[in-house]
């Protein structure tokens, strides 16, 4: 049986249903995997991982966040746009930040915030590490998201980030993590696209207009429209 977490997104777990006994007629993203989220540049790909977050913090699921493109500070903001108040997840050391584009003072006093270098993959691959292991220890689902591939990519060797990816996802799988990553199309060298897409388990292409689920475990291909709203990604029903 493959065992799904519920994804947060509006029309998701519908759309991911297998319709089989494997994975007993509930959709979502099936837990313990990696999921590449990837599109045009402003499709919604951070929406998506900003409904992926917070919905498992919900549900008492902590989630390591590894933000390349926007500040702990923008963060915070975009989700208070979307009505969704991540405050008491910070107090309550639910959410363990790994800010890679900003170097925030005011939050450096708080251990659920470490600042890291975008040009310093190493040390970025450390705390993502030292924080997915603590998480871990306190509770046995948690979640990942790297927002985005694409800035670490463009700002170090191709071959190197690929590396360190690869160990990224071992130790978030060690960790019992399901995990999103996010990445602009076209950005980098099209062998090392290839690559990306070779480590994930499930690959999900944003246009602006429609969502295509192109490989993802114990389902086939599937496409439906979707729209961003005030309150994040909402996915009509399945265009199949």
């Amino acid at each position: 049986m493959i065992v799904r977490i519920a994804s947060g997104i509006t029309g998701f777990d519908s759309l991911t249903t297998a319709g089989d006994d494997l994975s007993l007629g509930l959709g979502g993203i099936p837990e313990n995997t990696v999921t590449l989220i990837y599109g045009p540049p402003e499709v919604g790909k951070s929406n998506f991982c900003h409904g992926f977050a917070y919905y498992g913090l919900t549900q008492d699921e902590p989630c390591l966040y590894l933000t390349t493109d926007m500040g702990i500070n923008e963060i915070s903001q975009n989700f208070k746009d979307m009505e969704l108040v991540l405050d008491e997840y910070l107090e309550n050391k639910m959410l363990y930040v790994v800010d890679a584009a900003s170097n925030d003072d005011e939050s450096a006093a708080y251990d659920w915030y470490q600042s890291v270098s975008v040009r310093n993959p190493t040390d970025i691959l450390v705390k993502v590490t030292s924080g997915a292991r603590s998480i871990s220890q306190k509770n046995p689902r948690l979640r990942g998201v790297i927002d985005s591939l694409t800035t670490i990519l463009e700002s170090n060797n191709e071959m190197l980030i690929v590396r360190v990816l690869k160990t990224y996802i071992l130790r978030l799988k060690e960790a019992g993590a399901t995990a999103v990553i996010t990445y602009t199309e076209g950005s980098s060298d099209p062998r090392t696209e290839i690559l990306i897409k070779s480590m994930v388990d499930n690959i999900i292409r944003l246009n602006g207009e429609k969502i295509t689920i192109e490989a993802m475990k114990g389902i086939g291909r599937k496409e439906a429209h979707y729209q961003i709203t005030g309150r994040g990604i909402v996915i009509d029903g399945n265009d199949d």
